[in-house]
């Protein structure tokens, strides 16, 4: 028995092969979901899916900036599988620029695809899962959001972090009646394609110097959080921000 056997998983931006995204496809699909990848190119989303244990995994090609582009991924998933479960906003970029350094399309790329994308891709998903009164929306936000920044994003990202947990808070308000839950993730520092080769040998030390547990975190430590977050695990859980960041942020 998986934990979302026969539900029907969204997982944007998930096409990287280690990033949060695919760990977190993978360990929906070996819990019998059926996962919908969606990546901005759709051949690398369709490979992705092909990669999952299982079988039935679709990949869509999906702008989450582009309001369009996720009204039609949500009715290809619906035409297709009849019902929407699960939506992982993953889909997420960054920048390590300094506060003075942001200019308009930085601060326009960064929050487009972070919040605005968080927003529209939740917003195609919400009728579905509020006709069937059921329904997780898991979010992606950053230890950044909470702490100010301090790794790698640069202050936009932060920003833009911290409005996914406003955004997370304030639609699970609205979509408790409907028994839809939405709640978010706080991944702390994470050894991923983003940050790998980013930081030098000191700043990897100080960052790690930082963490009670004395390690970078995995996809899958995130991918694991996310999986309870789907499922009925979580059930009375909604509004909820979850830290996964090795105790960085005790206070």
């Amino acid at each position: 028995m998986g934990l979302l056997d026969g539900k029907i998983a969204i997982v944007t931006g998930a096409a990287s092969p280690r990033g949060l995204g695919k760990a977190t496809a993978r360990l929906f699909a070996e819990h019998g979901a059926i996962v919908v990848i969606t990546d901005l190119d759709p051949a690398q989303a369709e490979a992705a899916a092909a990669d999952l244990p299982g079988t039935g995994h679709i990949g869509l090609a999906g702008n989450v900036a582009d309001k369009d582009a996720c009204m039609t991924v949500a009715r290809a998933v619906l035409d297709i599988f009849g019902r929407i479960d699960i939506l992982v906003n993953n889909a997420g970029i960054t920048q390590p620029l300094k506060l003075m350094e942001i200019g308009p399309e930085n601060y326009d790329a960064v929050t487009d695809v972070n919040l605005r994308g968080t927003l529209y891709m939740s917003q195609a998903v919400i009728p579905a899962m509020r006709a069937q009164k059921s329904g997780s929306i898991v979010n992606m936000s950053s230890v950044s959001a909470q702490r100010g920044g301090g790794i790698f994003g640069g202050p936009h990202y932060s920003a833009a972090k911290a409005g996914v947990l406003g955004l997370t808070k304030a639609m699970a308000r609205e979509l408790a009646p409907d028994n839809v839950r939405s709640n978010a993730i706080c991944p702390g520092f994470i050894a991923t394609d983003i940050t790998a080769g980013k930081l030098t040998d000191e700043m990897r030390a100080q960052v790690l110097a930082g963490i009670p547990m004395g390690r970078a975190g995995t996809a899958d430590d995130v991918a694991g959080c996310a999986l309870f977050l789907a499922s009925d695990l979580s059930a009375y859980c909604t509004g909820t921000e979850v830290d996964v960041n090795g105790g960085s942020l005790i206070h």
